[in-house]
C-alpha cells in the first residue's frame, strides 16, 4: 500500500510554531532527556554491579530502566532537533520506524510492570515459595515472552499503519508520528482501522491496568496477616510501583482507549506519557528505595 502513496514525506507540525517559544522547548527538553538518560543509566549499572541487588525485583527493574531510555529516544531526539529546524519533514519510512518503536518499547513498559507487580504478588502472599518461582531461569523466560509480546503488539501497529494510503495534505499535528494523527491524514474511511487501533492498543492498557489494579487490591488484602514492620516495608515497594502504574497507564488510556478525535491536550498528554514517564520512574524507584540509594551511593563513592 505505501508504493500507492503520493506521500513521500510528511511534515510535523511540533507542540508550537512560535520560534521563542521553540527555543524555550529545545532547552527545556534536552534538559529533561538527557536527565532521563543519566538516571535511567545510573539505575542499570547500579544494578549490573551491586551484589545486593540480585533479586528479581531489581532483574525487572533493570529493564524497566533500559525500556524508559529507548521510550524517551523514540521521540525526544527529534522533538529537540525540529525545535530548532525551519523544516520539520520526516519520511514515509522514518516515520512507520517511529511508530513501531513507540508501541513497542511503550507496549515493553506495560509488560515490565505487570512482572514487577507478580514479583511483589508471589513475594508477599508466596513467600516460601518465592526463590523457587521466581528463579533466575523464570525471569528471563518471563521477559523473553514481554519482548516477544511487544514485538507482536508493534508489528500489527505497523501493519495498520501502512494500510492507510496518503495523497496529501501532509502535515502530521503532533511532534512524532503514530496512528491516531495519521489516520486524519489517510485518503480512506478508517472507521475500521481505528476500530481495530483501539481494540488493540486500548484493550492492552485497559486489561493490563485492570489486571495490576487486581494484583496491588490482593496484595493490600493479603498485609494485614504480615507484622508491622513487614507491612511497612511492602507498602513501601508496592506504593512506588502503584505511582509509576498511574502514571503510566493514565494517559495512555486517555489517548488510545477513544474513537479518532484529537483534542487541544493531546500532544500534552503524549509529552507526559513519551517524556515525562520515563524521567518520572527513575526519580521514584531511587527517592523511595533505600536498598537502590545505599547501593548507589556505595557503587559511586567507591568509584569515586
Amino acid at each position: 500500500m505505501a508504493m500507492n502513496n503520493t506521500v513521500t514525506e510528511f511534515i510535523l507540525f511540533g507542540l508550537t510554531q512560535d520560534p521563542r517559544k521553540q527555543k524555550r522547548i529545545f532547552v527545556m527538553f534536552l534538559i529533561l532527556y538527557l536527565a532521563t538518560l543519566v538516571g535511567n543509566f545510573l539505575i542499570m549499572v547500579t544494578i549490573k554491579n551491586s551484589s545486593n541487588l540480585g533479586s528479581p525485583m531489581y532483574f525487572f527493574l533493570f529493564y524497566l530502566s533500559f525500556t524508559d531510555a529507548c521510550f524517551s529516544t523514540t521521540t525526544a531526539p527529534r522533538l529537540i532537533v525540529d525545535s530548532l529546524s525551519q523544516k520539520k519533514t520526516i519520511s514515509y519510512n522514518e516515520c512507520m520506524t517511529q511508530v513501531f518503536a513507540v508501541h513497542f518499547f511503550g507496549c515493553m513498559e506495560i509488560f515490565v510492570l505487570i512482572l514487577m507487580a507478580f514479583d511483589r504478588y508471589v513475594a508477599i502472599c508466596k513467600p516460601l515459595q518465592y526463590m523457587t518461582i521466581m528463579r533466575r531461569q523464570v525471569c528471563v523466560v518471563l521477559m523473553l515472552v514481554a519482548w516477544i509480546g511487544s514485538c507482536i503488539h508493534s508489528t500489527a501497529q505497523i501493519l495498520l499503519a501502512v494500510q492507510l494510503p496518503f495523497c496529501g495534505p501532509n502535515v502530521i499535528d503532533h511532534y512524532f508520528c503514530d496512528l491516531q494523527p495519521l489516520l486524519k491524514l489517510a485518503c480512506m474511511d478508517t472507521y475500521v482501522i481505528n476500530l481495530l487501533v483501539v481494540s488493540n492498543s486500548g484493550a492492552i492498557c485497559i486489561v493490563s491496568f485492570i489486571i495490576l489494579l487486581m494484583s496491588y487490591i490482593v496484595i493490600l488484602y493479603s498485609l494485614k496477616n504480615h507484622s508491622a514492620e513487614g507491612r511497612r516495608k511492602a507498602l513501601s515497594t508496592c506504593t512506588s510501583h502503584f505511582i509509576v502504574v498511574v502514571i503510566s497507564f493514565g494517559p495512555c488510556i486517555f489517548i488510545y482507549t477513544r474513537p479518532a478525535t484529537t483534542f487541544p491536550i493531546d500532544k500534552l498528554v503524549a509529552v507526559f506519557y513519551t517524556i515525562g514517564t520515563p524521567l518520572i520512574n527513575p526519580l521514584i524507584y531511587t527517592l523511595r528505595n533505600a536498598e537502590v540509594k545505599n547501593a548507589m551511593r556505595k557503587l559511586w563513592c567507591s568509584k569515586v
